[in-house]
């Protein structure tokens, strides 16, 4: 497997690490117009620094492209004369459509969009992908890709918007909710960062838990609270100040607020 990343900014180098620790290719291309700033991937065997897009495409065979918005019609027209029906290409690009890539490329190549959120610099991201027919048949390669780097799902391209919602302004809702859990374990006694160690690590626990036994939040809930017991009074307070109803209408406001972006664009 042979990869470029077009556009070596913060997301484009968090996915060059990923596949880097997983030994997930066998050449890898990186492209920036200044190679100073990513000059230590130099010494990796298997890694090329060029500022010459067409250069890392004629080379590859994966094309994760990792551009800002603006830039990628522009990329686009540079290297299509270059593609053949093999080439996969990955968009991570928000807001641009497959059919915005079509237009440029054609139905005839293999584009997939993707949607990584920031916990990608770390290797916790969860990515949500889809893709145009042709590229049906590669969806379980990009998976595969994003895998190394957390965890992947494929979905309609008309869930984007809500997925955004979810996985990338999620990252932000729930460092609010730990961040509030700090302040009140703060409260409660302990000093800023113990009060933050126990936050995120509990936080951290939860998300686990449901992950490694499949069970539903309310199993796990059910676990912890006992009759007449501390934990059903805090959960009863929290829902009386409208906790649940609070985070719902907030993400309903996010989706309301990227549609109308959306609708500007168009």
């Amino acid at each position: 497997m042979k990869i470029a990343i077009i556009g070596v900014g913060n997301l484009g180098l968090s996915i060059a690490k990923g596949i880097l620790n997983s030994n997930g290719t066998t050449s890898l291309y990186l492209t920036k117009r200044n190679l100073e700033e990513i000059r230590e991937y130099d010494t990796h065997e298997i890694v090329t620094l060029t500022t010459d897009n067409r250069e890392a495409v004629k080379n590859s065979d994966i094309l994760i492209l990792a551009v800002q918005p603006s830039q990628l019609e522009e990329l686009l027209n540079n290297f299509k004369d270059l593609l053949t029906e093999d080439h996969v290409i990955i968009s991570t690009i928000t807001g641009y459509s497959i059919e915005n890539m079509e237009e440029i490329l054609g139905s005839n190549h293999n584009i997939i969009r993707s949607m990584p959120n920031t916990a990608i610099s770390v290797g916790q991201s969860m990515t949500c992908i889809c893709s145009n027919k042709k590229g049906e048949a590669k969806l379980e390669l990009a998976k595969s890709i994003f895998n190394q780097m957390g965890h992947s799902m494929v979905i309609p391209e008309n869930q984007m918007q809500a997925a955004t919602v979810i996985c990338a302004s999620g990252i932000a809702f729930w460092m609010r909710l730990i961040r509030a859990t700090t302040q009140g374990a703060i409260q409660l006694g302990f000093d800023a960062k113990e009060a933050q160690e126990l936050a995120m690590h509990t936080c951290s626990g939860a998300a686990n838990l449901l992950i490694e036994s499949s069970s539903h939040p309310e199993e796990e809930i059910d676990k912890v609270t006992t009759p007449k017991g501390c934990t059903i009074q805090g959960l009863n307070e929290m829902e009386h100040q409208g906790l649940s109803s609070s985070l719902i209408q907030g993400i309903v406001a996010s989706y309301n607020k990227i549609s109308r972006i959306k609708e500007n664009q168009l």
